[in-house]
């Protein structure tokens, strides 16, 4: 079995900052991105782009996928993004950590997977 330490890491400190702001969203992340990489939810840009309006925050926890196109502006953080998906949404990716901050206790973001 394989341990990606940076994940390990992200996740303790998402456990640390829900305890911290007594935050139930933080802590449904943690439990999330726990799951095995094989288990982790997969979302095209198709699908934010279906179920998202303008200026949202949206998170995935789990991978993005560059499939679809985004008609909108959003902003958006997700475990990992495909470098083609990268590309399309460069403007609006923000990463965990800076979302946290923006949102301690995690009212503004929406979940999508």
């Amino acid at each position: 079995m394989k341990t990606n330490i940076h994940k390990s890491k992200l996740i303790k400190e998402l456990k640390e900052h829900s305890i911290k702001e007594n935050s139930n969203f933080w802590k449904r992340i943690a439990t999330e991105l726990e799951k095995p990489t094989r288990r982790m939810r997969e979302v095209n840009i198709e699908k934010l782009n279906k179920y998202t309006k303008s200026n949202e925050i949206i998170f995935v926890p789990g991978k993005v996928l560059s499939i679809g196109e985004l008609d909108h502006k959003i902003t958006i953080a997700a475990f990992a993004y495909t470098e083609s998906a990268k590309e399309k949404l460069k403007e609006g990716i923000i990463s965990i950590h800076d979302l946290m901050k923006k949102d301690p206790k995690g009212k503004k973001i929406k979940i999508i997977g």
